[in-house]
């Protein structure tokens, strides 16, 4: 348990201590996320936060982790956030194609799940599947790891949202692979914790610094192996006082808030026969913002759904899977659907303020920019 003490700390300090460097330099070469119609914000900030999460979580894991029994995994981790770092960072300064973003995705999976086979191998009879092809496990998992990559690189739109979903998701892997004594993979989730909350330090509203996609996809494709090895390590035939049977659909409840918004984005522009990776104003956030709460509430809001749902999961561990995955999913539809309710009444209470003289694509347009300062 020291170990994993040490590592969150050190974690910590580091992004606390270099931040502020971080920040200094962007100023000075001009390194910013510039306002545009599209984003939340209206003032020039530095987008280079992922350096410093980065570097924190390495030197924590470095440090704590080599005694563990993770160091010979630490060469396939290291590597695999090598390349998505570099790339994250190319597209935070000079931005990086789509296609080339996602090759550095596939091969930072590919890395962890062919060469440290790092992988899932069964559904544990989630829609009738139990053991799985090797070939199927190795694309499914390929897979897996690059949507939560690229879910939870979509949800960072507002102050500390990224940075505080990163914490909950992690210190809660981190914990369980604590009461399983699993040390080192306990050590890299509270290393992930302690650098995201030293961040959320300067990036809770008002942001001084943005993580970047340096820091999300790195920091999404971390909690991506986190639940792989979370599901792995409940597989049948393990014996352990912890053990949970429906360990799929669980992860899939810790990680509900990128991975539900992203499904629900992603099916909206289909329905509107649009690219599922074009940009819009859809995600959970931007509907909240639109109820009138500020960045500081709707980040407060999503954590606590996030941890609701965890909790929840976790009180129906033992109950059958599909019974545990179907309610997940139904009370996740359920929720997302109060802000719109709201903003529906809102918008008729507008509409009929002004006897119907203002359009609903006008007043969705006037609740939707209302907060863009904030």
């Amino acid at each position: 348990m020291q170990n994993i003490i040490l590592s969150f700390l050190t974690s910590l300090l580091v992004v606390i201590f270099g931040i502020p460097s971080v920040i200094t330099v962007a100023k000075q070469k001009g390194l910013f996320d510039k306002p545009d119609h599209r984003k939340l914000h209206v003032n020039k900030v530095p987008r280079l936060g992922g350096l410093a999460i980065i570097a924190g979580f390495s030197i924590a894991v470095s440090i704590w982790g080599i005694p563990t029994e993770i160091a010979s995994r630490l060469q396939y981790l290291q590597a695999a956030l090598i390349v998505l770092f570099f790339s994250g960072l190319k597209d935070d300064i000079v931005v990086l194609t789509p296609i080339k973003k996602l090759m550095s995705q596939l091969l930072a999976a590919a890395l962890v799940v062919v060469g440290e086979d790092i992988r899932i191998t069964s559904f544990y009879g989630l829609f009738g599947v139990t053991e799985l092809n090797i070939w199927v496990s190795y694309i499914l998992s390929v897979f897996t790891i690059v949507v939560i990559t690229n879910a939870f690189n979509l949800i960072d739109g507002i102050d500390g949202l990224a940075g505080g979903l990163g914490f909950i998701i992690s210190i809660t892997f981190g914990l369980w692979f604590n009461l399983i004594d699993q040390v080192g993979w306990s050590i890299i989730s509270f290393s992930l914790a302690g650098a995201l909350i030293g961040f959320l330090v300067f990036n809770f509203n008002p942001a001084k610094i943005f993580m970047g996609d340096a820091g999300s996809l790195c920091t999404g494709f971390l909690l991506s192996i986190m639940a792989v090895q979370f599901i792995e390590f409940n597989r049948p035939e393990v014996q352990n006082y912890y053990k949970i049977t429906t360990a799929p659909v669980i992860a899939i409840a810790i990680l509900v808030i990128p991975l539900f918004d992203t499904f629900r984005v992603f099916t909206i522009r289909l329905l509107k026969k649009k690219s599922p990776f074009s940009a819009d104003r859809n995600h959970l956030h931007h509907m909240l913002l639109k109820t009138g709460l500020g960045h500081k509430e709707v980040s407060l809001v999503l954590y606590i759904v996030n941890i609701i749902f965890v909790l929840i999961a976790f009180l129906l561990k033992d109950s059958p899977i599909l019974t545990v995955f179907i309610t997940i999913g139904v009370l996740a539809f359920a929720l997302s659907q109060i802000p719109i309710y709201i903003n529906s009444q809102r918008i008729a209470d507008i509409e009929s303020d002004t006897n119907g003289v203002l359009s609903k694509e006008i007043t969705e347009n006037i609740l939707s920019d209302k907060h863009l300062s904030n």
